[in-house]
């Protein structure tokens, strides 16, 4: 089974490392054999070759059977112009590989209801929200055009889906939230938007096929609120790119830190994608901070999702709990009482629990 890596920028090569003693401690324990290949994307790339998706990573990706990566971006490349930005390469390779289904768990562990910012009541016994995200349409991928007026300037970005492009993610969130307790959300902006309007429209009419499922509809304004409020409502989340990419962002704060959520990036192809939800984190690049358990179980969902080795992610979620109830913590995730560790320790500390 091949995997091509791309640790990015950033704290990208940190927890990348973390995420390959991940892996070899399942390919120990369950005697198979896993080819890793590294590849360039984002900066890392635009230094090396003058595009932040070369055509060489490309490849590698189209021939292995995942692809993990670790995060892209900083601010040595903010400047660029936005089709040469590190970005481009993240939103590129997920266009090439057609994953248009961004699957995002909100899970606040047991251990740590008192990381997150949420009052104990509002938390209840925790929290398991599927967000599951359009990832290759809308404003991101639509015309996005800057022209001079005699005021200054004048800029737009394009929100475009299609009927197809709709169906095929709803179809999918449908399937999840059967898979999970039959209930799904659709967020949007039917009030405002026309494209929103095309997926409720959309959605309605396949609901009809998912008469077991419980359908609601909600604004995304109403949502960011209610995802604070009353979070424990929610059980699977669909919605367009750019709802669910900010949405999900905050649901992280949820389970007490940015460095606890993975993803899964699927589509109608073999090649399944798999990045932990936060950034690259230039600030605490190379000072051994940064959380590497938002990878670790995107390895989790790479094995349930591209190999269908459920009890290897199991393994590695179980690996992940039995840390923290030992009481230790990265420092974002650190409280009172607790062992403070680095990023290399974590990893460390993980990878023993699957031997």
């Amino acid at each position: 089974m091949k995997i091509a890596v791309m640790p990015g920028d950033g704290i990208g090569k940190e927890i990348i490392k973390q995420g390959i003693k991940v892996i070899k401690a399942i390919s120990n324990k369950y005697k198979c054999d896993f080819e890793i290949k590294e590849a360039l994307i984002g900066g890392a790339a635009i230094d090396e070759t003058g595009s932040p998706l070369p055509d060489e990573t490309i490849e590698v990706c189209k021939n292995s059977d995942a692809v993990l990566l670790g995060a892209v971006g900083g601010p040595k490349w903010d400047k660029l112009p936005g089709n040469l930005r590190p970005e481009a390469g993240l939103l590129g390779i997920r266009k090439t590989l057609g994953v248009f289904a961004n699957l995002r768990p909100a899970i606040l562990f047991p251990q740590l209801k008192s990381a997150s910012n949420l009052k104990e009541e509002v938390l209840g016994n925790g929290l398991n929200i599927m967000i599951v995200r359009e990832l290759i349409g809308g404003a991101y991928f639509g015309e996005k055009k800057r022209v001079d007026i005699k005021e200054g300037q004048k800029a737009w970005d394009t929100i475009v889906y299609s009927t197809p492009e709709i169906e095929r993610i709803v179809k999918m969130a449908f399937q999840v939230a059967r898979k999970r307790n039959k209930k799904l959300t659709l967020i949007d902006k039917a009030n405002v938007l026309e494209s929103s309007r095309l997926w409720r429209e959309v959605t309605n009419k396949i609901s009809e096929d998912y008469k077991d499922v419980e359908l609601n509809y909600m604004y995304v304004d109403n949502a960011a609120m209610q995802l604070i409020r009353d979070p424990k409502q929610f059980d699977t989340i669909v919605t367009e790119n750019m709802f669910g990419d900010i949405l999900s962002d905050e649901a992280s704060m949820l389970t007490g830190s940015l460095g606890m959520l993975p993803s899964a990036s699927l589509g109608e192809g073999k090649v399944g994608m798999y990045e932990p939800i936060h950034g690259s984190a230039p600030d605490i690049a190379g000072c051994d901070k940064a959380n590497p358990i938002g990878t670790i179980m995107s390895i989790a969902m790479m094995f349930r999702y591209s190999f269908n080795m459920e009890e290897a992610a199991r393994d590695i979620e179980n690996a992940v709990s039995k840390v923290l109830d030992k009481g230790y913590r990265t420092s974002d995730i650190m409280e009172q009482g607790k062992v403070s560790v680095g990023t290399e320790k974590m990893g460390e500390l993980i990878t023993q629990e699957i031997q």
